[in-house]
C-alpha cells in the first residue's frame, strides 16, 4: 500500500475522475435513458397485460353467468314443453275414454232397444200363435159340442149362467 501512495499522481487522479464523470454522463444520456424507458415500457406492458387478464376474467365470468342463465332458461322451457306434452297426452287419453264410453253406451242402448223390439216381436208372435191355437182348440171343442141339439142348448145355458151383467 505504501507503493500505491508513493506512485499516486494527482494529475492522473483528476484525469481518471473526469473520464469517469464523462463516462457517467454519456452512459446516463445514451444508455441509462433507453434502459429506464425500456424498463418503463416493460412495466407498462405488464400492467396492461394484467388489466387485460382481469378484463378477460371478468368477461369470462359474465359469459359463464350468461351461459348458466341460458341453460336455466332452456331447462325451464324443456320442463314447460314436457308438462304441456304430458297434459296433452292425459287430455287425449281422457277424450278417448269419454268417446269410447259414449260409443259403448250407444251400443248398449242400441242392443237393449233391439232386444226389447225382438222381445215384443216374440211376445206378439207367441200371442198370435196362442190365439190361433186357442181358436183352433175352441173351434174343435165347439164343433164337438155343437154336433147335437142337446149339447148346443146345454152350452148356451151354461154360458148364460156364467155371464154376469155389469
Amino acid at each position: 500500500m505504501d507503493q500505491l501512495l508513493n506512485d499516486f499522481s494527482p494529475g492522473l487522479f483528476f484525469m481518471q475522475a473526469i473520464i469517469l464523470l464523462i463516462l457517467i454522463v454519456l452512459m446516463r444520456k445514451f444508455a441509462w435513458k433507453p434502459i429506464l424507458s425500456s424498463l418503463q415500457d416493460r412495466e407498462d406492458g405488464i400492467k396492461n397485460a394484467l388489466k387485460s387478464a382481469e378484463n378477460a376474467k371478468l368477461e369470462m365470468q359474465n359469459l359463464q353467468a350468461d351461459n348458466d342463465r341460458l341453460l336455466q332458461e332452456a331447462r325451464l322451457e324443456r320442463e314447460t314443453m314436457l308438462k304441456e306434452a304430458r297434459d296433452m297426452k292425459a287430455k287425449m287419453i281422457e277424450d278417448a275414454k269419454s268417446e269410447a264410453q259414449a260409443e259403448a253406451s250407444k251400443l248398449v242402448a242400441s242392443a237393449q232397444a233391439s232386444i226389447e223390439a225382438e222381445k215384443k216381436a216374440a211376445i206378439a208372435e207367441l200371442k198370435s200363435q196362442v190365439a190361433h191355437l186357442s181358436i183352433d182348440i175352441a173351434e174343435k171343442v165347439v164343433r164337438e159340442e155343437l154336433s147335437s141339439k142337446d149339447k148346443q142348448m146345454k152350452l148356451v145355458e151354461s154360458m148364460l149362467g156364467e155371464a154376469t151383467l155389469n
